[in-house]
């Protein structure tokens, strides 16, 4: 039977058939190629992709470590605050949440509701809306109730003595990093370390799991400041520069023996609280970042230089008459006119002239060497951030002139710091020790003591008392007069230095300090004093700078109850078991009295020795050596006692002491000279 042909829809058929074929096989490889390059080619970054929009880490900040001072009391801590965010993507209409948001928060303007506006508009998983509001702020937003605004706790920093310590203390940022005083310089310490918070969601962002990794807190810092100090300087600080009509002013207490800073403070200051609405003239450290000539406290220096080097005796004879000294051009005059001086009246006079022959019979090698040897010329203390290390000439460089400068406090830069690191290596017998800030850090309950560091010998321990007796002689006769406090005797220098303004020595602004130590033999205190640019009155260290140093040594000497070095009154001692008791020495005083009672039986019956105006060390010492135990109240001087003075020795035990210290003071005006 003969084959029948093709009908021609069949043709047509295998053609549909094979070009279906050929897309189907066309498509297959296309996916395929699709699959390969997502699963080989975009592999890495797809696999990122969706963590990041199944997984989110967010931070958890630690909490800053806290900063005490050096008796435990509180200067600086975190507390918890809220802060408001936005999940834009859940918003609906921003303008409206952002006028709502700035009602609530009651500090916004049109411009910041407009920006405000714009961030929960955008296409973002997370924007913030305000960082560390008050409570009332929070409670205000939370009862908007809107959706896609939440809360979340930070850590703020908080400082309860306002300006108290704020240059020292510094300031921190709402991201928790120090940006300035201790708490920038140490601020890897306090801050710790953050968490970690990963969220893991489905396609509707709805939470299914929460790994936490919780942050450290960070360590805590136990500072050399004591607060009550702190505050005493400030407050006879302000007082002074107020009422010289200056400028500002730096005050420094130092122990000079250990170089741990009791107080630091400046004027005018700051609220670390609020440090950005505060100008960065105001948040400047001027204690550490300031440069002045010293002018005459520098005499110090090459007064330790010369007695050192044998170059003068205290008593040598050095001719100032006339007052002046000429180098070529330049003629270098004293305020006073004087004849013939001994060495140690160059120091209590301030003669210029007197200082600049010394300094030129020790030479610019010599003298260039004690500078360095004393501190200058480089940053001093490790506790602070910015320190300015000064300005000191290579010895190359300097001329006669310019050794003259020197020697009386010119030509060179210094700072406050640096001025009461090298006075308390007089203080304390010949050893530079370093200034610290910090006495100890804490970290989980460990409390680690910063040690006293030595930074070289300056002097002898003989040529400390020569120069001792000198800058004693300032105070009681010479240009510091108005530093007395009554029943100390105090060792130090008057200062006034002329300030550069555009590239000459100006007749109307001057740098005015005193510096010095106190009880002078037993030194517990170097204070230095530095006003800038006093108007009201004479701008000199002896009127302006050294009534201020008076003024913070009578209450820091009374509130920390050292006892007085001149006419001290003796306390009653007593003779007990055939040994005669002695009194601690701490100056020039009378020998203390021994009393007895006579009994009835015609012998003699020891009684209780009267304690009043003893310090706790001293009283606690006489009553140990007694056999008698000491139960304290209060701190301070001893105001009261029991068993009363003279009672009978027989039956007594323990004793019971009342200390008290003066209150503070109200603030007032150095007298008018």
């Amino acid at each position: 039977m003969a084959e029948q042909p093709d009908h021609p829809w069949r043709a047509t058929l295998r053609r549909r058939l094979g070009v279906a074929a050929a897309v189907l096989v066309l498509w297959s490889i296309a996916i395929e190629a699709r699959l390969v390059y997502f699963q080989v080619v975009e592999h890495d970054s797809l696999v990122a992709a969706a963590e990041r929009q199944q997984s989110r880490t967010i931070d958890a900040p630690a909490k800053r470590g806290e900063i005490v001072d050096r008796r435990g009391r509180m200067l600086a801590y975190s507390v918890d605050s809220d802060t408001v965010y936005a999940v834009p993507s859940e918003i609906d209409n921003a303008d409206a949440a952002a006028a709502s948001l700035c009602t609530a928060l009651g500090d916004c303007d049109r411009k910041d509701r407009q920006q405000l506006a714009e961030r929960l508009g955008a296409k973002r998983y997370f924007v913030y809306v305000a960082r560390q509001i008050s409570p009332e702020q929070a409670r205000r937003v939370a009862a908007l109730d809107l959706e896609g605004v939440g809360f979340m706790k930070e850590n703020r920093r908080f400082y309860p003595n306002k300006e108290l310590a704020g240059h020292v203390l510094g300031y921190v940022g709402r991201d928790s990093d120090g940006l300035a005083g201790v708490e920038a310089r140490y601020d890897d310490l306090i801050r710790g370390e953050p968490g970690k918070v990963l969220v893991q969601t489905d396609a509707r962002r709805h939470a299914f799991s929460r790994l936490e990794r919780p942050p450290t807190a960070g360590a805590s810092l136990e500072l050399t400041v004591d607060q009550y100090l702190q505050h005493v300087a400030e407050r006879e600080l302000r007082a002074g520069v107020e009422w010289s009509g200056a400028a500002g002013g730096s005050a420094v207490i130092m122990d000079p023996r250990t170089g741990e800073i009791l107080a630091l403070a400046n004027y005018p200051t700051y609220n670390p609280n609020s440090y950005g609405d505060f100008s960065e003239d105001r948040r400047r450290n001027r204690a550490i970042q300031d440069l002045y000539e010293p002018g005459s406290t520098f005499k110090v220096v090459t007064a330790s230089a010369a007695l050192e080097e044998k170059v003068v005796k205290p008593d040598d004879i050095i001719d100032v008459t006339g007052g002046k000294i000429r180098f070529g051009s330049r003629v270098i005059n004293d305020d006073h006119s004087y004849g013939p001086l001994s060495f140690e009246d160059v120091i209590v006079k301030s003669s210029n002239v007197g200082a600049i022959k010394v300094g030129l019979k020790l030479g610019r090698e010599t003298m260039s060497a004690y500078v360095k040897r004393f501190g200058f010329g480089r940053p001093i203390s490790p506790d602070f951030r910015g320190e300015s290390p000064g300005i000191v000439w290579r010895a190359d460089r300097l001329t006669d002139s310019a050794l003259a400068s020197v020697s009386m406090g010119y030509q060179i830069g210094v700072t406050p710091l640096q001025m009461a690191s090298a006075v308390s290596s007089v203080a304390n017998g010949g050893e530079l020790i370093e200034p610290r800030l910090v006495r100890a850090v804490i970290r989980d309950g460990v409390r680690t003591p910063v040690p006293r560091k030595v930074l070289g010998r300056t002097i002898s321990a003989a040529t400390a008392r020569q120069l001792t007796t000198i800058m004693e002689a300032v105070v009681t006769r010479g240009t510091a007069k108005s530093a007395q406090v009554e029943g100390y005797t105090i060792a130090g220098k008057t200062g006034t230095a002329s300030k550069v303004v555009n590239g000459a020595y100006s007749r109307s602004d001057y740098n005015v300090s005193f510096v010095g130590f106190v009880p002078s033999r037993d030194p517990v205190f170097t204070i230095v004093v530095v006003v800038d640019s006093p108007h009201k009155v004479s701008a000199y260290g002896g009127v302006v700078a050294a009534p201020i140093f008076q003024k913070i040594a009578d209450s820091v000497l009374r509130h920390h109850g050292v006892p007085p070095s001149l006419n001290q009154r003796p306390p009653v001692l007593v003779a007990r078991n055939d040994e005669v008791l002695e009194q601690p020495a701490t100056g020039p005083i009378e020998p203390p009295a021994i009393v007895t009672v006579s009994g009835t039986s015609g012998g003699s019956e020891p009684v209780f020795p009267d304690l009043a105006g003893m310090n706790a060390r001293d009283a606690v010492r006489v009553l140990t050596r007694m056999g008698i135990g000491a139960r304290l109240h209060g701190t301070g001087l001893v105001v009261s006692q029991q068993p009363a003075p003279g009672s009978p020795l027989n039956s007594t035990e323990v004793a019971s002491l009342w200390l008290a210290r003066e209150p503070p003071r109200q603030a007032e005006p150095p007298p008018r000279p």
